[in-house]
Order: structure tokens, then sequence, then C-alpha cells
């Protein structure tokens, strides 16, 4: 199988959410919406951060020096077809509010308390509710979606944690 890293952004400014809204959508009727990201180039497979900042800085014009703590929350994993998935999301906070323009899509500021109503990867729809039900925790959380027993997407959660053994 082959695998594909990724990081995505999620930047706070006061209660919203920046958010793309994806121009060229495999689905007809709907927008859809994504945090800010891409795929990890072969050099920053060991620095998804970089990876992110990188990402940002391309679909939105914001440089790093405008982000504020920004930190890793999520690792997310799935298979598609044949590909592992693998997704690192961070979350920051950042003043900018004029933005460049996005070849992929629309940037637009969303409040947070819609967020959920927005059409997007069931994957991070299940780990932005987890997000907004849990912001204050200090762990990074890896999250694997699943079928349950009668075959509705699930979320399985847990906390990234040294056990501290060899």
């Amino acid at each position: 199988m082959e695998v594909r890293q990724m990081a995505t952004a999620y930047l706070f400014n006061e209660d919203k959410v920046l958010m793309l809204k994806r121009l060229g959508s495999r689905l007809p009727d709907d927008a859809f919406w994504t945090g800010l990201g891409g795929h990890l180039e072969p050099e920053e497979l060991s620095h998804p951060k970089e990876a992110c900042i990188r990402e940002v800085y391309e679909e939105s014009g914001i440089k790093s020096e405008d982000i504020i703590d920004l930190e890793l929350k999520y690792i997310l994993h799935r298979i598609k077809n044949s590909e592992i998935r693998l997704q690192y999301v961070y979350f920051g906070k950042t003043d900018m509010v004029d933005l460049a323009a996005c070849d992929e899509g629309e940037l637009i500021w969303v409040p947070k308390k819609e967020l959920l109503n927005l059409t997007m990867s069931r994957i991070n729809s299940f780990m932005l509710e987890h997000y907004l039900t849990s912001p204050s925790s200090q762990h990074i959380m890896v999250g694997t979606i699943t079928l349950n027993k009668l075959g509705k997407p699930l979320m399985q959660w847990s906390e990234l944690k040294d056990p501290l053994i060899f």
C-alpha cells in the first residue's frame, strides 16, 4: 500500500475559524470545506509542522510569524482505496484577516459554532467535533476511522503517550 502524509491547520481569530471552501469538489451540489493544508513534500516527511506552515502561506499568505501557538493536536489515520492516509492536524491563532487569493478555493472566516454544519470529510468532522468538546486537552489525540457493526462510520480515539518502556 502507498502512504500519503498530509498536514492541516485550523486557525482561529476570536470566535471564527479560517476555512477553505474548495473549488472542484467531487460533491456536485455541496461545497466541500477543509482547513488549510496539503501533502507533505519528500523533504518534509519528518517535519509535518514545516509542511503545515508552508501550506498555510501558499493558500492564504499568512506567514509563520503571524501564527500564534500552532500546536499538533491530532494525528488521523484512514484507508482510501489502496492508500493509507496519515494527517497531522494543527490548531493555532492569527490576527491576520487580510488574506491572499487562494487558487484552491475561497477562504472564509466561519463562526466556530457553525463548523459542524459544513460539508467536509467525515474524519475531519469527527475530529472537529472532538476538538470543540475538549479544546483544553493538552494531549495529542490519534484517531482512526472505521465502521461499526451496522456499517456506519465510527471514530476511535487514543491519547498519544510515551509508555516509558523500551
